[in-house]
């Protein structure tokens, strides 16, 4: 830390109860009074320095020429600050430090201790030292600390600005250009830059300063400070992934409830009768500050942050504009957050649901409308513009992925209504999934953990489903599902059937043109010898017969299929097990079979599982069906 030594005379004061003496020889004609402290001092030395006290002592000096008192209660610094003023004036040894000149600079403004009073007056020796003090990191932090002791006359000194203006300029440049200390913990765990190994002393290697050295130095800072040194180093061009960096580290320090986990399933939930009165207004003051400072670049903040912030606030009641801004900043950027983070517990105080599901589908929907706005996105009206705008649906489709698993994880709940639960379904578009497995396993919790629901509402919820998209274990789980509507299981076994013909038909296009090309090669082997002559026809004979036989036995299941989907429509619902059978259907156990169990599908697991689909409409397959 910079010091500057001034004076040259020896100490002459000590301290007597409440009373500072002098002990000069001199016997004693002021006394300045300060707060509960009293200084006896002389007259001379004090107003050869300063024009307050020549001019307080000038008139008290007429009234009683013995010993005048003077009270001087709001000399900035208080009376510690008065004691080192009054060494100065005396010639007394003295030091300035990092932690006292702002004081002391703003006491000599107070008292005018100006050059019209001596040369090399104490504003002229604050003011240099000061300039020495923003060259150092770690000193012009401890400066800009000790100013809110004096905020006024710091502020009107420019003090504040300046020591601000340098910790940015200090901030934003490169730390391995300059020989500025970083760290000033560093510096008091090792004091002489040395280390020990084995006995011997030698010299500490340098560690790599990365770009957040300064987090932990500024996060010291009370709010105000800190908010307007965010403001400057934002302003001198710093990259916004450093300034919400910065953010991220001072909100985590001083808002406790923020790395709390507070999902239901942890039972850390934090409820507002943990939080006393005071600081909950200083939490909610302190966060809805940092969503006001953080950077408005999509992606500079991560989702996991933003939704913490969001729960954080709801729990200590920020105000609606905050939770509306954060709210925002998470749509614009919802396929990079997780689905821990999303559950997000209910707190409001008429609590319905144990997650807040209406939270969800409005950054949900923010996401939707951000993706139709943005021109970039190549926006798909619907499913036949697929295949020429695929290279845009990765965003869109890990969305639609984690609002399948958030459906499954909050469908469990017996409080939540079938209309929420379809609205936030019908939300996320046909195109965005691949497969339907996710949304099928939403359902058939839902449908385990609301059996109440009528024939009329199972067939209204499974139209969020598409059955021509389910793999093939999903297909196999729905078939022998009894949870779901006939209708739907029916639909699920003709796709079933019609994929499978359509696989065989492909085999045997790719036989044909097998048989074709071994013809061919057959007939070149020919003509340079005559070994085995009909071997590659018979072969290829063989092959389209079995092929053909094979597709036959298909399309008798099919007309079988169909004279018995009419008998279904004339007999009782529980013939469906006989239907099962003859499509070779197994009542066979799997991850569908127990939904509770099962945890919420990966994004990559089902970007990945996608079986071959026909081609065709939705629509087109229904009307079949019928």
């Amino acid at each position: 830390m910079a010091c500057m030594k001034l004076g040259s005379k020896s100490e002459v004061f000590h301290l007597d109860g409440h009373t500072w003496l002098c002990s000069t020889g001199l016997q004693s004609d002021v006394i300045i009074e300060i707060e509960e402290m009293s200084f006896h001092l002389h007259k001379f030395p004090l107003l050869s320095r300063s024009e307050v006290l020549e001019n307080l002592i000038g008139e008290h000096s007429s009234e009683d020429e013995k010993r005048c008192v003077l009270q001087l209660h709001d000399v900035p610094g208080g009376a510690k600050t008065f004691l080192l003023a009054a060494k100065f004036c005396y010639g007394i040894k003295m030091e300035l430090t990092a932690l006292n000149v702002v004081s002391l600079r703003c006491a000599a403004e107070y008292l005018g201790m100006s050059e019209d009073y001596g040369e090399e007056n104490l504003i002229t020796q604050t003011e240099n030292f000061l300039n020495e003090v923003f060259g150092s990191w770690t000193d012009s932090l401890k400066a800009l600390e000790t100013c809110e002791e004096v905020p006024l006359l710091a502020e009107e000194l420019h003090i504040v600005s300046r020591c601000i203006n340098s910790l940015a300029m200090k901030a934003c440049a490169d730390p391995s250009l300059f020989s500025w200390p970083m760290q000033g913990g560093s510096d008091i765990r090792n004091p002489d830059g040395t280390v020990f190994w084995n006995g011997i002393r030698t010299s500490a290697k340098p560690h790599p300063v990365g770009e957040d050295w300064w987090y932990e130095d500024v996060s010291f800072l009370r709010l105000p400070l800190y908010k307007r040194l965010i403001l400057e180093v934002g302003s001198n061009g710093m990259n916004p992934g450093r300034v919400a960096g910065a953010l991220m580290y001072y909100a985590k320090k001083h808002l406790p409830l923020l790395g709390r986990k507070s999902s239901i399933e942890s039972g850390n939930y934090a409820s507002r009768s943990t939080i006393s009165a005071t600081s909950e207004a200083d939490q909610r003051s302190l966060l809805e500050e940092i969503v006001e400072l953080l950077p408005d670049q999509k992606g500079v903040t991560p989702s996991n942050f933003l939704l913490r912030l969001l729960r954080t606030a709801m729990i200590i009641h920020a105000s609606p504009s905050c939770r509306q801004n954060l709210e925002k900043r998470v749509g614009t950027q919802l396929d990079e957050a997780s689905l821990q983070d999303l559950l997000i517990p209910n707190s409001g105080y008429s609590v319905e649901t144990l997650y807040d599901i209406d939270c969800v589908q409005r950054i949900l929907d923010h996401f939707m409308l951000m993706d139709r706005d943005d021109p970039t996105s190549n926006y798909v009206e619907h499913e036949g513009q697929i295949t020429e705008s695929s290279h845009s649906l990765i965003p869109i489709t890990m969305v639609a992925n984690l609002i399948d698993s958030y459906l499954a994880e909050v469908a469990s709940d017996v409080n939540l209504k079938l209309a929420k639960f379809q609205s936030l379904a019908a939300v996320v578009p046909g195109y965005a999934r691949p497969i339907d497995d996710g949304i099928y396993r939403a359902i058939d919790i839902y449908l385990k953990a609301h059996p109440w629901l009528t024939d009329s509402e199972r067939e209204q919820l499974c139209r969020l489903m598409n059955c021509q998209k389910f793999s093939l274990e999903a297909s196999t789980h729905a078939a022998q599902n009894e949870r779901l509507p006939l209708r739907v299981i029916v639909q699920v076994l003709f796709f079933e059937q019609l994929r499978l013909r359509t696989s065989v038909s492909g085999w045997f296009f790719v036989s044909e043109n097998l048989d074709n090309s071994q013809n061919l090669s057959g007939n070149l082997a020919l003509a340079r010898n005559d070994l085995h002559p009909q071997a590659g026809a018979i072969h290829g004979r063989i092959m389209v017969d079995d092929m053909k036989e094979r597709v036959s036995e298909l399309e008798k299941e099919c007309l079988s299929m169909k004279q018995e989907i009419e008998k279904l429509g004339k007999t009782k619902v529980s013939s469906w097990n006989i239907l099962l059978r003859k499509f070779g259907f197994s009542r066979s156990k799997s991850k569908y079979g127990d939904p509770e169990a099962s945890k919420p599908t990966d994004t990559k697991e089902l970007l990945t599982s996608s079986a071959p689909l026909i081609n065709g409409g939705e629509n087109q397959n229904n009307e079949s069906v019928e």
